[in-house]
């Protein structure tokens, strides 16, 4: 079993930034893909991150793009996401994904582990 812990979470003004953080334990692998999802009150669970192992190459969703970055430290077993130019659309609660599948076109599917999620508030 995996447990995931998200933090980092909390309230920012539009354009300012936050970093998130998820910390893995348990029975790990360090090879596990690993991705951030986030849920906005009334709509569905989106893809936001991705980061292949052992860190060579990042996913991200349009919406995202130039102003979010997925990164890793193995050693730590920790994602973190850095998100820059934060918007009032970005707020959502942001889970922590372990173990997701990346397909040869790069179509990303959430893996069977999640974190409990950390609530992103951007004020406009």
């Amino acid at each position: 079993q995996v447990q995931l812990e998200e933090s980092g979470g909390g309230l920012v003004q539009a354009g300012g930034s936050l970093r998130l953080s998820c910390a893995a334990s348990g029975r790990t692998s360090a090879t596990y893909h690993m991705g951030w999802f986030r849920q906005a009150p009334g709509k569905e669970r989106e893809f936001v991150a991705a980061i292949r192992w052992p860190g060579l190459r990042a996913y991200y969703a349009d919406s995202v793009k130039g102003r979010f970055t997925i990164s890793r430290d193995n050693a730590k077993r920790t994602v973190y996401l850095q998100m820059n130019s934060l918007k009032a659309e970005d707020t959502a609660v942001y889970y922590c994904n372990a173990d997701l599948t990346i397909s040869t076109n790069s179509q990303i599917s959430p893996g069977h582990y999640w974190g409990q999620g950390t609530q992103v508030t951007v004020s406009s």
